[in-house]
């Protein structure tokens, strides 16, 4: 795709400013955009930047994309499983992305191609509005691997698409092709791969060019009903991904002790 804004750095993260719109990027095209603690620095310091712009009136809109060929492919596992900061930490700095999201006075626009699973949904879940390309799949894979959905996803979800639905989302963790994400509300939008940039930025546009006292309202408005709750659903979530995490290191040390013994015995 024909992208001007494109990111040519080799930063996790990448902002650029297209008139009174933000674009930020999520830049690690090698890894499907996956999710590292780099990369949740970055997005949390680009909303950041976008936060203060918008207190400026500078912007009145904010893209949320990823370069490559998809928006993100969900935890990075390439990563280490041990990490220097503790889990708990780590997972509370990963859900502070859905919070700032929430909590920028203007609205946010998704814009989502490729791969969108666990985290890479939680992120576009966190938005106010989505726009999806025909080859998107959105897709909340935790429970089929044994661990605990985050991002606001037991409030966010269901508010979208039901509880009903957001079950069967869940549980079952079958990916979401794009027209079915729009029938089913969990996005606003589907158009051609080739226009997905332009599509967005014309709706990103549009509500930059509305009053921004109106517009921050109304997004505030709009949230008080899902979010009343999101604080204690994040705080869930967290307890949850603490008590999975502990049940996939006992079934490693179980399976370790398993092949030492084994290997004695041989």
């Amino acid at each position: 795709m024909n992208d001007p804004l494109a990111a040519s750095g080799t930063r996790p993260v990448e902002v650029a400013f297209d008139g009174s719109v933000a674009v930020v990027r999520l830049n690690r095209p090698h890894r499907l955009n996956a999710v590292n603690p780099a990369l949740v620095d970055g997005l949390l310091d680009a909303l950041a930047r976008c936060a203060d712009a918008a207190g400026r009136r500078e912007v009145g809109a904010v893209v949320l994309t990823g370069n490559g060929r998809a928006f993100c492919a969900g935890h990075d596992l390439k990563e280490p499983r041990e990490q220097p900061t503790p889990l708990a930490e780590r997972l509370d700095r990963l859900q502070e992305v859905t919070r700032r999201i929430r909590a920028l006075p203007v609205p946010v626009i998704a814009a989502v191609r490729g791969h969108a699973v666990g985290a890479g949904a939680e992120f576009a879940l966190g938005c106010d509005l989505v726009i999806a390309a025909e080859d998107a799949a959105f897709r909340f894979p935790e429970v089929g691997i044994g661990l605990s959905v985050t991002g606001g996803v037991s409030r966010l979800l269901p508010a979208l698409v039901g509880p009903a639905k957001a079950k069967e989302l869940v549980l079952l963790g079958e990916p979401v092709p794009a027209r079915e994400a729009e029938r089913i509300g969990l996005v606003n939008r589907v158009v051609p791969a080739d226009g997905l940039l332009d599509a967005t930025l014309a709706w990103a546009r549009r509500l930059a060019s509305q009053p921004p006292l109106a517009t921050s309202l109304a997004k505030t408005a709009l949230d008080e009903g899902t979010d009343g709750t999101l604080p204690s659903a994040l705080a869930l979530e967290i307890a949850h991904a603490l008590v999975t995490d502990a049940a996939i290191a006992d079934e490693e040390s179980a399976r370790a002790a398993l092949t030492g013994s084994r290997a004695r015995s041989t």
